[in-house]
């Protein structure tokens, strides 16, 4: 072993070696003051008995405060306490002792004087503070040798305790890709102080200015407390930079968690940018009916079915059955519970489709269904175009045959999942969601079960979401793809709308077309300029937008009411009821009929001709015009 690694693995017996003539250096030098001499003359029988005693004391309390287990390198204001502690008890205990046995031994002259003692605890807690604190910043200075050209000039916005945890990670580990150069925060009590030797600034509002004046390259965003308005107005800001953002994650998560803060960091995401606070489901106010319940989701596999499957599971249900077409997403939802919950959840996968008006049935008959989240679905648009008849077979007579076969066996509550497509629909798809809509509305009014419909709109990080292809896109160079410079949507987060979902499902009473806010709507092309900026790089420069075409059945605006409907409000602000609109049922029974005959022909004409019959508000021909345009 060579000398650096002997004296690594010993740095704890030279710490205590150390401490040790720190102390016998402090007592000699109170004993000399106290006599007014720096030399002993002859043999000093009580110098000699109380540093005896002096070296018993010291030993024992340093190692109960246990101070030669801790890192120095790292030290902080409580560790140096804790020396300044162990000191006073010693030296306390010093005092006692020797007090204590010039009584016992009837020798008053090994009783050295309150002057002595006194100094002697300021001078051995003065010598053992500095000597760590000298090693300490001794470390701090060896890492800032690591050259500062390889390393990325970093503001940090936020000079709250989320920036001091990174810049406490960022001395410890001088490899890390960040140099901090300052920080900017809008208390502006906290400008012109320092957080670790790093200067604050200015304000959020003076990023553009900051940056450009002190040749920053990244920008690490600290604020976890921030609400999401402002998360977003201070992004927005950033974005305007062209720098790479970067985001520090929940300060509860990196105290609880081992792993080094640096690996933490992030690149800004969509949910960053929304500026909308989440939506949380209230499980003792809303749960109550899942609790101790059968539960039936279909599509239990897909984004929103898997979800609905997560947070249902924390409910306690009586059972929870997830159902399927596509066994690889119930696989993977299957092994999550049981690896999340084991023994403790009650659930089954079952595979089969919604088509199967058999296998339902078995279903029902066997597991006394008491609350089915319908999800199962066909949803992407330009599939659907070109595929009508599947749309038509799945989402309709999918839906219809669930909903008949829950009636017969009495659930008590069914939830469809809609679409804001459904509005105006302008696309296949999206006029057999309606159609689904109306279903829902004919079945609750001659079925005991509670029928009820939730609309809202595109969901990120769903199967299908642009968000991923944009990032995708992002990290492959470009282009990034935009069908159309002005196209619009709403955005929510996957366990956003299941909640709402949840909620709405507690709230029903049957027929109601529950709404949800879907907040304020997105262009799209911001969307991707945002990204763009906040990865670093320059929109139209380094990353190009290119414009496709709206695809078939893709509408440039999306809807979340039709005009005819009323919105009602809901005691959840989030969460509004839209009146159904009447229709003549019998002719709406035939049609169904005459949908069936068509799509089990596979007769796309017939079957368009079928649906707007049944969807006046359906415009087909709009969305032809639009995409030959």
């Amino acid at each position: 072993m060579d000398l650096y690694k002997y004296l690594k693995s010993s740095r704890k017996y030279i710490l205590f070696v150390c401490d040790f003539i720190l102390w016998n250096i402090s007592y000699y030098f109170a004993f000399a003051i106290n006599r007014d001499s720096f030399l002993l003359h002859g043999f000093e029988y009580e110098f000699i008995f109380c540093l005896v005693i002096l070296n018993i004391c010291f030993p024992i309390i340093c190692l109960l405060f246990k101070l030669y287990d801790k890192l120095w390198r790292y030290a902080d204001v409580e560790d140096f306490f804790y020396v300044g502690i162990a000191c006073l008890c010693s030296n306390i205990i010093f005092l006692a002792s020797t007090i204590f046995l010039s009584h016992l031994l009837n020798n008053k002259n090994i009783n050295l004087g309150l002057r002595t003692y006194i100094i002697t605890f300021l001078a051995s807690t003065f010598l053992m503070f500095m000597f760590r604190a000298v090693y300490r910043l001794s470390k701090i200075l060896e890492k800032r040798d690591f050259p500062h050209s390889a390393r990325k000039r970093t503001l940090i916005v936020g000079a709250g305790e989320s920036a001091t945890y990174a810049l406490k990670e960022f001395s410890k580990n001088p490899e890390n890709e960040y140099l901090p150069i300052c920080i900017v925060d809008d208390d502006r009590e906290k400008i012109g102080r320092s957080v670790f030797g790093i200067k604050i600034i200015g304000s959020t509002a003076e990023i553009q200015d900051i940056c450009k004046e002190n040749n920053i390259d990244v920008i690490l965003f600290t604020i976890s407390s921030a609400s999401q308005e402002d998360r977003k107005r201070i992004l927005d800001i950033c974005s305007k930079t062209n720098l790479e953002v970067k985001i520090i994650p929940n300060i509860c998560d990196m105290v609880s968690s081992d792993t080094p803060i640096t690996s933490t960091i992030r690149r800004v995401n969509v949910e960053d940018l929304l500026g909308r606070e989440p939506v949380v489901l209230d499980i003792e106010k809303y749960g109550k009916y899942i609790i101790n319940k059968t539960i039936l989701v279909t599509g239990g596999g897909g984004s929103i079915g898997s979800e609905l499957c997560r947070q249902i599971a924390h409910m306690q249900p009586k059972s929870l059955i997830i159902f399927d077409i596509y066994e690889n997403n119930a696989y993977d939802i299957q092994q999550e519970l049981k690896r999340t919950f084991g023994n403790k959840l009650n659930f089954e996968v079952q595979i089969g489709s919604v088509r199967d008006k058999d296998k339902l049935e078995s279903l029902f008959k066997q597991k006394c269904i008491d609350v089915v989240f319908h999800a199962a679905a066909h949803k992407h648009v330009p599939l659907m175009e070109t595929n009508p008849e599947e749309a038509v077979k799945n989402n309709i007579f999918g839906t219809l045959n669930l909903a008949q076969i829950a009636s017969k066996y009495k659930a008590k509550k069914f939830v469809q999942i809609s679409t804001d497509k459904a509005v105006n629909p302008t696309s296949i798809m999206g006029a057999t969601k309606r159609i689904c809509e109306m279903i829902i509305q004919m079945m609750d009014e001659i079925s005991s079960t509670e029928f009820v419909a939730v609309r809202f709109g595109n969901v990120l990080g769903s199967n299908g979401s642009v968000i991923p292809l944009f990032e995708r896109q992002i990290k492959e160079g470009g282009p990034i793809t935009v069908t159309h410079p002005d196209i619009i949507r709403f955005f929510m987060t996957i366990p956003e709308a299941v909640s709402l979902v949840l909620t709405a499902g507690s709230i029903a009473h049957g027929g109601e077309i529950f709404i949800l806010d879907m907040g304020e709507p997105v262009k799209i092309k911001d969307l991707a300029e945002n990204l763009i900026r906040l990865s670093g790089l320059v929109p139209g420069k380094d990353i190009e937008i290119k414009y496709t075409g709206l695809r078939p059945g893709e509408k440039l605006y999306e809807e979340i009411l039709l005009n005819e409907e009323k919105i009602q409000k809901t005691k959840n602000k989030k969460i509004y009821i839209g009146q159904p609109i009447e229709f003549d049922k019998e002719i709406f029974e035939k049609n169904l009929e005459e949908l069936s005959y068509a799509s089990a022909s596979n007769n796309s004409s017939e079957i368009e001709h079928i649906i707007s019959k049944m969807v006046p508000t359906f415009n087909h021909a709009l969305n032809k015009s639009n995409n030959s345009n």
